[in-house]
């Protein structure tokens, strides 16, 4: 089935078939390799993007679903210079391998669109659904929380 999409703000389209999952197409049709897969069970996080302006994992929603949508992925949230929770993230020693970073910096974003200043247990709370096997997730909260404060 033919799909149309935005993504990351620009008209795309490709054929996928029903048993195909929005991950799999970005990362194979569109060539956007930046949402990871992982669990491929919504678990980990590491594929989150704003399908609609939602945060979702694309490992769950199957690529035919998306048509008509609007889909943000780690790709379309900076342009030449690092989004500030990507720069937050770095300047924290927040990164070790990388793997689940884009998950986060999408989560991450989402949440700072939604509530600029939110609070640590805010924080806590809409990076639940993320998981990473390297940093002990100690880096990336004082990072976000750094941005947040200003420092």
């Amino acid at each position: 089935m033919r799909v149309r999409v935005t993504v990351n703000g620009e008209p795309r389209q490709f054929d996928a078939k029903g048993s195909e999952s929005l991950l799999f197409a970005l990362r194979e049709y569109l060539d956007l390799p930046g949402s990871k897969g992982a669990c491929e069970q919504g678990e980990c996080g590491s594929c989150s993007i704003l399908l609609d302006g939602d945060l979702v994992c694309a490992c769950l929603v199957m690529a035919v679903d998306a048509e008509g949508s609007e889909v943000t992925t780690v790709e379309g949230l900076s342009g030449p210079e690092l989004h500030p929770v990507q720069r937050a993230l770095v300047d924290a020693g927040a990164v070790q391998c990388g793997f689940c970073t884009p998950g986060f910096v999408v989560a991450a974003a989402a949440l700072l669109d939604e509530n600029p200043a939110p609070s640590s247990d805010e924080i806590r709370e809409a990076l639940a659904g993320n998981i990473c096997r390297c940093t002990g997730y100690g880096a990336i909260l004082r990072g976000l929380e750094e941005l947040v404060s200003g420092r």
